[in-house]
């Protein structure tokens, strides 16, 4: 197994090192046309005295454009290569994903399969297929995890996003005695990670009787969404750049906190809600950590990273490889969709936040 995955490492080498030399030549060339594009202008205007100084201003501005091309090429190459690390894994997922599964070799040298086949896909999306009709697949049930994924998702983003909206208004719009000393300590706690308090967490869980059945699935989007309103930040800076003229005209027609935060101040945030609601469905959507925690092996009531990550146990990942590409391509379908309609509203969400504060 490590021969072939020093294998595949030299040919993932190989291919950067190439793409890198083919990039760096283009850039090169780019910077040489220019040079030979400009240098007949600066012989020109340095040939008679009359004219120096204008040789002199096109030369420097010459001298610019040269250091701004350079620091342009660095700067692609070096995308280039973090592109290039960050697709490659992806790309090889997606490739064995279709690669027959020959239940022995599951890190193959070659990055293309030499066998394609739709066997794995068949499996996950419910089908049985001759070749996985085998009792060590029959606790796979792959739609199963991926509904309860999304059923996860969806209640623990819409909770997450209405505890930080109204946090954030909140602390936005509202001022009383102890605002400042809330938020210098929200501030503190949010600096320790989660899964610090693991332990105490589950055992409040078991104590309630949420590790039981379906309820595991209750208890992960409570832990999901108890803690939303320390991540108001954001969201306070967009709703600190909302004029309160707004505010004060519409408390003069009789309006109530309420009422302004739900027809006023909402309808005007609309890049903040798809950012704060898109950020909540990422997390218990990527979570693995609390879903081992208060799932443990039940893959019944997991998630999708619950049970590709089983398919990863030592005495599995043999005849598991395939499958486990397959599921891991399908969970990121979702995500990447989800993110490609919203982007112009995230990026709205995060400038339009980081204003004020």
């Amino acid at each position: 197994m490590m021969l072939s995955i020093l294998g595949l490492s030299q040919v993932a080498v190989t291919v950067l090192t190439i793409v890198l030399v083919l990039v760096a030549i283009a850039q090169l060339g780019v910077i040489g046309w220019l040079i030979i594009r400009n240098r007949d202008k600066v012989k020109s205007t340095a040939t008679t005295s009359a004219s120096s100084s204008d040789g002199y201003k096109k030369r420097k501005r010459f001298g610019m454009k040269a250091r701004r091309i350079t620091s342009l090429t660095i700067i692609h190459i070096v995308l280039t290569v973090l592109a290039i690390v960050w697709i490659i894994p992806f790309v090889y997922v997606v490739l064995h994903s279709f690669r027959a599964n020959d239940y022995g070799t599951p890190f193959p040298q070659a990055i293309f399969p030499t066998e394609w086949t739709v066997d794995a896909w068949a499996k996950l999306l419910g089908g049985n297929p001759a070749a996985y009709q085998d009792s060590r697949f029959d606790w796979i049930n792959f739609p199963r995890w991926f509904l309860n994924t999304f059923v996860i998702a969806c209640c623990s983003c819409v909770i997450s996003t209405l505890f930080t909206l109204m946090t954030s208004y909140a602390f936005s719009r509202m001022r009383f005695k102890l605002r400042q000393p809330y938020m210098k300590l929200i501030l503190v706690l949010g600096m320790f990670p989660g899964f610090l308090g693991m332990i105490a967490v589950y055992n409040i869980l078991s104590s309630l009787g949420l590790n039981k059945g379906i309820l595991k699935d209750v208890a992960l989007v409570l832990v999901y969404s108890g803690s939303a309103g320390m991540g108001y930040y954001v969201s306070k800076g967009f709703f600190d750049t909302i004029p309160k003229a707004l505010d004060e005209s519409a408390k003069l027609d009789g309006a109530s906190q309420a009422q302004i935060f739900t027809k006023i101040t909402l309808p005007l945030s609309k890049p903040i809600i798809v950012y704060t609601a898109l950020t909540a469905f990422m997390g218990p959507w990527m979570d693995f950590i609390f879903v081992k925690m208060i799932c443990r092996g039940d893959t019944d009531y997991g998630t999708v990273a619950l049970g590709l990550q089983t398919m990863l146990e030592r005495e599995q990942y043999m005849t598991h490889w395939t499958l486990f590409c397959a599921g891991a391509t399908m969970v990121a379908v979702p995500i990447t969709v989800l993110f490609m309609f919203l982007q112009k509203y995230y990026v709205e969400g995060v400038t339009g936040g980081s204003v004020k504060g």
